[in-house]
């Protein structure tokens, strides 16, 4: 079984209300304590234009991953394989043993802000690319306005790059090899890099954290290659704010054994990916704590 972990993407208002009377809610309030954010707020009451905000939006879907995560532990449910998508790897890290919850919180929230402060010193944003065919990602990798962000299944892109070179792409996609191309609303062009300023601050809060252990496997966005020291995810979360997220790579690098998914909240797009990826015999999104109901080890 793998524990999905999604990222800031999979959002929206009203994402926590569900989960209020969860035992483990202490987690998004101990969240808001580390950081000095309303986490609460921001999962019951904001509206999506209020949460959507990238150092808000990092710190709500961490804090709500981990009270459903923990909710499903306690049924006895503990998945060996963790996966997280960009953000969703400081979920996974935490729900591991390998870094606390605190520092958990006080890293995204230094990787919040940095992005944001990124976003504004080198405006960009992102670009969904859909049905690309044979030659259509050289074209994309031949330009240097333009970085593949994520790849998250065969023909499935996001890009990053410069207002100026999104909106060629989006005028010219179907002419360099794609069928779809869909703006994003995001706050700037991640995973490309025009986060360098973003990476530097994060590295400075990695080398203060305290790492722990851990018996659980992690698989990276980076490399889609397991990993479980601290030196290793050191370099790798840094990696990630100017690398692409290869949720493809990671996801097809769990071993066939892995037959169940099971997605923490907000749930439903990682479930999505994954299904069109490869086939697995069940899946499980948890939107609310019925679904942990479904779920048995």
């Amino acid at each position: 079984m793998v524990a999905l972990f999604p990222g800031q993407g999979s959002l929206g208002g009203g994402a926590g209300l569900a989960w209020r009377d969860s035992p483990h809610w202490s987690v998004v309030q101990r969240v808001g304590e580390v950081t000095d954010v309303d986490v609460a707020w921001l999962l019951t009451e904001a509206a999506d234009q209020d949460v959507v905000r990238t150092d808000r939006a990092q710190l709500a879907t961490f804090a709500l991953s981990l009270v459903t995560y923990l909710d499903l532990v306690e049924r006895g449910v503990r998945p060996r394989y963790l996966l997280g998508h960009s953000l969703g790897e400081f979920s996974a890290l935490v729900a591991s043993g390998l870094l606390t919850l605190d520092d958990g919180a006080s890293l995204i929230a230094v990787r919040g802000r940095a992005m944001a402060r990124a976003a504004e010193e080198s405006p960009g944003s992102m670009v969904a690319l859909m049905g690309g065919d044979d030659g259509a990602r050289e074209a994309l990798d031949a330009r240097s306005d333009l970085w593949v962000a994520n790849v998250n299944g065969t023909g499935q892109l996001v890009v990053s790059g410069t207002l100026d070179a999104l909106d060629d792409l989006l005028a010219r996609h179907r002419e360099l090899g794609w069928r779809r191309a869909t703006p994003l609303p995001v706050g700037g062009a991640f995973h490309s890099p025009l986060m360098a300023s973003a990476q530097r601050a994060l590295d400075g809060a990695l080398a203060a954290v305290h790492w722990g252990a851990t018996d659980a496997t992690l698989i990276a966005n980076v490399d889609g290659r397991v990993h479980t020291t601290a030196d290793e995810w050191r370099d790798l979360l840094s990696r990630q704010l100017t690398s692409p997220v290869d949720f493809l790579g990671a996801t097809l690098a769990l071993p066939t054994t892995v037959t169940t998914t099971v997605e923490m909240a907000p749930a439903g797009v990682l479930t999505g990916l994954t299904r069109r990826i490869r086939p697995f015999v069940h899946q499980f999104a948890l939107h609310d704590p019925h679904d942990l109901d479904e779920v048995t080890p």
